[in-house]
């Protein structure tokens, strides 16, 4: 991994304990000045959009993010914002729902696998192959020695990408259950923002504890160094855009993607 990428303080240290209790969902350890991390974030949108553009025609490498949340986490803020600009030719961006009866049908990495970004491409999973060791776990759809037993099989299935020339990152969007209460109490306010809002959303919003703790396992077990996970201040939606492209930049100036060479001879063509 680049150099920056390692040194960003939002990747997590695998050596200690993950408490999400304990780790910031607010932008006060990291950032002060809203307008500057604006300035900023446009800086780096231009430099991923160049970038992207780069990946898109070399077409050798791709790259794979992956978004979790909780509900109202801010995923698809965070798909709108810290992509505007982008090739849209050159970003897929899938989101994993409940799965349907013929998904159900296979290994639950079977949907995974098909969505994962081909050469040139920037993948982007909205929600992904984690909820397999989050929902199934909180709401016991699956008995524990299936779900415990995922984790291993999540890293083989990681490395296996890695291994045939997939970079990955994963973002973990993390905010605190006030923001979640503001934000689910923005939803039923405005009417365009209605149709973001369900009942059942009240009733995981009980089960915080129990997703807190879900999700502490599996960043413990599930970031490896070829396949890291980052913790995302996310209660302020300008500084989480910022932390994000920040860390999306870096990593995509370490694959250093090229245009590929021109053909010979084009000094010499007039187009008549």
């Amino acid at each position: 991994m680049g150099r920056q990428a390692k040194k960003d303080p939002h990747r997590i240290d695998t050596r200690k304990p993950i408490d999400l209790s304990k780790c910031p969902t607010g932008a006060d350890d990291f950032h002060d000045n809203r307008e500057a991390a604006e300035s900023e974030s446009a800086e780096l949108q231009t430099r991923l959009a160049g970038l992207q553009n780069r990946l898109y025609a070399q077409g050798t490498q791709n790259l794979l993010v992956v978004l979790q949340a909780m509900d109202a986490g801010g995923k698809d803020g965070t798909i709108r914002r810290v992509f505007r600009g982008v090739n849209p030719q050159g970003v897929r961006v899938t989101s994993f729902k409940a799965p349907t009866p013929e998904e159900l049908d296979h290994d639950f990495l079977w949907r995974i696998h098909k969505a994962v970004p081909g050469n040139g491409m920037v993948g982007v999973f909205n929600r992904s192959h984690y909820e397999e060791v989050l929902v199934v776990r909180v709401h016991k759809l699956v008995p524990e020695k299936v779900w415990r037993g995922r984790y291993d099989q999540i890293n083989d299935f990681e490395k296996l990408l890695t291994d045939t020339g997939t970079r990955i990152l994963k973002f973990y969007l993390h905010i605190s259950k006030d923001e979640q209460k503001e934000r689910f109490q923005d939803r039923l306010k405005d009417r365009e923002k209605n149709w973001k809002f369900a009942r059942e959303d009240l009733d995981k919003r009980k089960f915080w504890k129990d997703y807190m703790k879900a999700f502490e396992e599996l960043l413990e077990k599930c970031s490896p160094k070829h396949a890291p996970w980052y913790i995302i201040p996310a209660d302020q939606k300008w500084y989480r855009n910022l932390a994000i492209l920040r860390v999306l930049v870096a990593t995509l100036e370490d694959m250093n993607p090229t245009y590929p060479p021109a053909e010979e001879g084009l000094e010499s063509i007039v187009v008549k």
